[in-house]
Formats: structure tokens, sequence, C-alpha cells
């Protein structure tokens, strides 16, 4: 067997072991819910199956173990319970643990599976002796399938009868399809408030065939209907929307009951699965599986593209026959679209993290004794893969704190007249060009007190200091501060928060925090939707050229240079507004003589307007970008570099960072020991 087909195997199990966690995760939320049931069977089936295909024989095993209990629990002579969901969710841990070691050549690994495999055994020797006999597949006896045709009179719709609603109902009653056709007369012919749609629908229900017939009660002689038991028990209960019924229809003519009943009796329950994960293939089959390195290579030669494009457009503005504008306006064109369309194969759902995070949640509260409700909105918001490698760490802290140091127990909670459950809310969404993750909790807040006395007691600042409730919060984020009352295997080693703004900081994200004593904190991550390309403002400080992101950029002014130097405490008005402001050609150390005008950049840090002033804004610029070298990295207030058309390279500054350090100078003289010295 090739070494790749061994890898494609390992990347769908992995996969297949993310579905299953999440079925899994579902599912203990709606422990009765069949669908979780059935997808929990099924993703266990298809794993057990590639890795028996592919010799993975202690992961095929192990799975099929599984597969029995869940099999039982599907058919409904045995309850999920809470020794079988822990021993599965142990057992996920381990099929991960087997697609590295395999042939279980770590002592551990290998005492483990045999651990796991006893834990299973003896549940299913529980479930035997409870049924007295081996489970057997088997359909229910309660529900029948029946096959319904439903053809109204042209006429209908005058009588105020809309046949959809009907279709509707009788879809109400169980499970089931509707397969419309139409029999259309010449085009002369067609009458606009005709009816020309008959449906044929499969419904399986446990309702008598009379609730059938009242559906239809009132339609009387407008329409031809025919109601016939097609088989007991509900025949589309695993292949649910059998679309093999509906690929097979013409929409010209009936299919008629024989059709489908042959077509549904053919079915076993073994070859219903079969439908069900062909149905599964076949749904990802405008999918393509594309290695991560082909991506980035991608998004490589895209930028090599790009810089190339702006040499071609900087040669069309030399061109004095202006032959090569034309020219270049077009490949700028398609490059910007060639350059979206990579952006977007290279975005990933946040989705991927989610699973990972209910989990830790659900370990995590249980460990602590703390009732935690994890709720997630905008899960489908995407962000480019490489945030996304270097984000889930720090999402990880926080959660950790959220439910450490955030929720309170129970006890305290009732105490407090709250609900005994604590919320967490994981929640993303689009805000411009970035995009926003909040983590909201309605536990205890932060105390501010308590912050500003460790603080004291830690030398980070000093016992008379003043500071505002924004500047406590934001001690928190100092290395080596905890809140911690002891040290546990969660937190209280004065580790952590710092890491995860410093992470957050290098993928050029901001992280703020939010909080009310009593009721909970919300800490808001604002990231960029990508770290390749991005479209910036080209400017000039001296006789240099620098880029600002063109997302950070509320507005531009232009101002008499005087004005700005003969300020006192650099202010200035604004559209009718003051803003603090700072001159670029003082941190970049500028040597030639200011220009008569300069322009000031308007952007908005942490809520509040902030102008950058800089000799000349040149115009707008596709800019990729590079990381700096060894020798730049501690260069806080630019993010990279990127090649202009010329072939010269320009410094692509991060304003945030840059508005940091001018704050860390009036920060630092408020400390006895400021953290952030290189």
């Amino acid at each position: 067997m090739t070494e790749n087909l061994v890898t494609t195997f390992v990347d769908e199990a992995r996969e297949l072991l993310e579905d299953l966690e999440k079925a899994l995760l579902q599912l203990e939320q709606d422990k009765h819910s069949k669908d979780s049931v059935g997808e929990v069977f099924r993703t266990m089936h298809s794993l057990k199956g590639s890795a028996s295909m592919f010799g993975f024989d202690t992961i095929s095993n192990l799975t099929h173990h599984l597969e029995s209990i869940y099999q039982s629990i599907r058919e409904g002579s045995r309850e999920l319970t809470e020794e079988i969901f822990s021993t599965t969710l142990t057992c996920l841990d381990h099929l991960r643990n087997l697609l590295e070691d395999s042939q279980m050549q770590d002592s551990k690994t290998k005492e483990r599976h045999g651990q796991l495999i006893l834990e299973i055994e003896k549940l299913i020797l529980e479930d035997n002796k409870q049924s007295g006999a081996q489970p057997t597949v088997k359909v229910s006896a309660e529900e029948i399938t029946y096959y319904i045709l439903f053809k109204p009179v042209h006429e209908i719709l005058r009588d105020g009868t809309n046949p959809l609603f009907l279709v509707d109902d009788l879809l109400q009653l169980g499970t089931g399809i509707a397969m419309p056709f139409m029999e259309l007369p010449k085009l002369n012919d067609l009458v606009a408030d005709f009816s020309y749609t008959g449906f044929e629908i499969v419904l399986s229900t446990s309702k008598p065939e009379k609730e059938i017939q009242d559906v239809f009660l009132f339609v009387g002689g407008d329409a031809e209907i025919e109601i016939r038991k097609v088989g007991e028990g509900n025949l589309l209960e695993e292949a649910k929307t059998l679309e093999k019924l509906k690929s097979s229809q013409t929409f010209v003519s009936k299919l008629g009951e024989s059709y489908v009943r042959s077509q549904i009796l053919s079915l076993t329950q073994s070859s219903i699965q079969a439908v069900a994960a062909d149905l599964k293939k076949a749904k990802n089959t405008s999918n393509v599986r594309v290695s991560s390195e082909r991506l980035d290579e991608l998004m490589n030669l895209v930028s090599e593209l790009v810089t190339t494009q702006a040499s071609l457009t900087l040669l069309a503005e030399s061109d004095p026959s202006g032959e090569l504008t034309g020219i270049a306006e077009n490949v700028e064109k398609i490059t910007r679209r060639l350059r979206d369309n990579a952006f977007t194969m290279s975005l990933i759902p946040i989705e991927s993290l989610v699973v990972r995070f209910q989990r830790l949640v659900r370990d995590l509260s249980n460990e602590l004794k703390k009732d935690v409700d994890f709720k997630v909105e905008g899960a489908d918001t995407e962000i480019d893969k490489s945030i996304i490698e270097k984000l889930s760490d720090p999402l990880l802290h926080l959660l950790r704190n959220a439910i450490d140091h955030g929720i309170e127990s129970p006890e305290e909670r009732e105490k407090k007249g709250k609900r005994k459950q604590g919320t967490i809310l994981f929640k993303s969404y689009y805000s411009g060009a970035n995009v926003i993750i909040e983590i909201k909790d309605d536990g205890a807040g932060i105390k501010f007190e308590k912050i500003k006395k460790i603080a004291i007691e830690k030398g980070l600042i000093a016992p008379d200091v003043e500071l505002s409730e924004n500047e406590i919060i934001n001690l928190i984020f100092l290395p080596g501060f905890s809140t911690a009352d002891q040290i546990t295997g969660v937190s209280g080693r004065g580790v952590g928060m710092d890491v995860v703004k410093r992470n957050i900081g290098d993928i050029r994200g901001e992280i703020e925090v939010t909080t009310k004593v009593g009721q909970g904190s919300t800490f808001q991550i604002k990231l960029p939707l990508t770290l390749s390309i991005i479209d910036g403002l080209r400017v000039e400080i001296g006789t240099t050229e620098f880029i600002l992101p063109l997302f950070a950029v509320q507005k531009c002014y232009e101002i008499v240079t005087s004005q700005l130097t003969e300020t006192f405490n650099q202010w200035v008005t604004l559209d009718g507004q003051r803003i603090p402001f700072f001159f670029l050609r003082q941190d970049f150390n500028a040597t030639n003589e200011a220009p008569y005008h300069s322009q000031i950049i308007k952007i908005i840090q942490n809520g509040n307007p902030v102008g950058l002033v800089v000799d000349r804004i040149v115009g707008d610029y596709q800019a990729v970008l590079k990381p700096l070298g060894h020798l730049y990295r501690n260069q806080d207030e630019f993010s990279g570099a990127t090649i202009l058309g010329d072939g010269t390279v320009a410094l692509v500054i991060d304003p945030v960072k840059l508005i940091q350090r001018h704050n860390l100078s009036q920060v630092a003289s408020l400390k006895k020991v400021t953290p952030y010295e290189k």
C-alpha cells in the first residue's frame, strides 16, 4: 500500500473523528435525538470500514465494538447512559492516538487499548443480559410507510385551496418526501391561474391512515387521491430523503406506486446504510481535497503576481504612448479577482475549532463541578487558515479562564439569585475587513480592587497610582499576573493571559475586555481576514515610503504643517472633533525639511479616533506581506514588509502597535517595573 494512500486515510479519519465528536456532543444535548444517534452510528461505520480497508485493524476492532453499542441505542433496545457516553469520548481520544501509533508500539497505548476493549465488552454484556439476546437489525413496527398520489384539478387555486399547504400538512405527520410532477398543455392553452402540478408522496408515519385522509377532508372532488400502504416500519429512516427516488423522477409523468414500492422494498437495512454512505460521498463530489502545501504555494504565486502587476502598472505610467495602460488595467482587474478567489480557497470556518471547544467546556466544567451551557453563534464565519492555526491556543485559554474564574459554582450562583447553570457564549461575525470573536460569560465578572491589589503586591504598579477601570482590566495581560488563590491544573501559575495577548498580537489582532461585577465578562478579539495580502495606503514620511493597512484608515485630511507643530499638547480639531495626533516624522527620524502641507490619517483605536501625520499620501496599493527578518523581530510597530513596483522595499506599519508604543511612555511612569522592556 502506497504511503500516499495511507496519508489520505489518516486525513479522512481525522475528519471522521471530528465529525464523530461533534455528533456526540450534539447527542449529549438531546440523548433521545434519533438523528444524532444515527449520525454517530454512521460515522463509526464509515471509520470502521475505511480502517479495515487500509489495514488499521486496531482502529477497526475498537470502532466495531463501539458500533455494536450504538446499534442497540439506535434500535431503542437500550438507553444512552453517562457511562456509555464517557467511555465513547475516551475511545475517541484513544482513536486519535492510534492514528499515530496503529501498531501500539507505545506500551501505554497498548495498555489503554486493552482496558477500553474490556470496558466496551462489559457494556455489551450488560446489554445482552437485559435483552436476553444479541441485538438484531430491525425496523420499527409502530410506523407504516405509505405511497400517496395527490393530483389536484386545474381549477383548485380558484377555490382558494393551496396544494402546497396540503402537502406540508402531510409531511407534518411523519417522515416523508414529496415528488412533484407536471402535466403541461400546449403553450397557447396555458391558463395563468390553473394548477398543472401533482405530487407523489412517500410518507412513514405512526399516525392512523384516517389522519392522512383527513388532510384532504375539504378537497372533495377537486383532486385525484390515492393512499396505498407500501410496507411496515419507517422505510425512510436511514436514507432520510431517498435521493434515489428523487433522482428517478421525470417531472412529466407519475412514478407510480409499483415503482415506489419496488424501490423502497429493495432497500434492505444494510443497503439503506450503503445508500446513506453513497449520498454522503455524492454530496462531497463537488469538493476537491487539496493539501495545505498546495494552497500555500498558490498564495505565494498570487503574491508574486501582485508584485509583478505593480511593476507593470509603474511601467505603464512611464510609457509615453499609453499602449500599456489598458493592458495594465486589465491585468490589475484579473489579479484582484484571482487574489480574491485564492483568499476564499484558504478560508476555513471557525466551526473547525468549535468541536474542540465544546469538548473542553464539557470536560473542564465536570472537573471543576460547574454546570455550564456552552452556546455558539456564527460558527460558519470564515477566516484564513494561517490565523486559525494560531488562534486555537489563545481561545482555549480564554475559555478555561471563563470556566475557572468567571462562572461560579452552582451553589454560589443560587445564593446570588442566578440560574445554577452558567452560560458561556462563543460568537463570531464579520465587521468590515475584520472578524470579531467574542467569548462572553454570565459569571462573577472582574473585581477591580482585587486586580489592583495583586498588581501592587507583585510590584507591577506603584501603591499610590490612580488607574481607570480600563487600565486596571489591562493589568491582567501583564506577565506573571494571576488572580487564582491556589495553583491548580487549570490556572494559578502566572502564565497565560500575557501569552494570549502576545499570540493575538502576532496575527495582527487586538483584544479588549469589558466586565461588570456580578454579571460577567466579555473578551472581544478583532482579527484581520488574512495575513498574506492587504489593501494598503502608500504614504511618504521623510524620503521613505511606507504602507498603512487600508482597513485601519477612516478618513484623510490635509493641513498646514505649522498648525500642527505649534500645538501645545498634540491635539487637533477635525470635523468639529478634537483628536490626538502623532508626528510619524519624529517616530521614523526624518531628517529632510517637512512639507508645507501635511496629511493626517484618522484611524480608530479602541473606539477612539487618533491621527497619524505623514508628509504625503501616494495612493492605494496591494501589499504582499513578507515577514521581517530575525534581526527586526522586536520592531512591533511594523507587521511586515512589501516590495514596491520599482523593486524597493516598504515597511508595513501596524498602527495599533505604533499607538500602543506611544501610550507605553505614559503607562511606564505608573509602574515600578515595566513588563514591556525588551
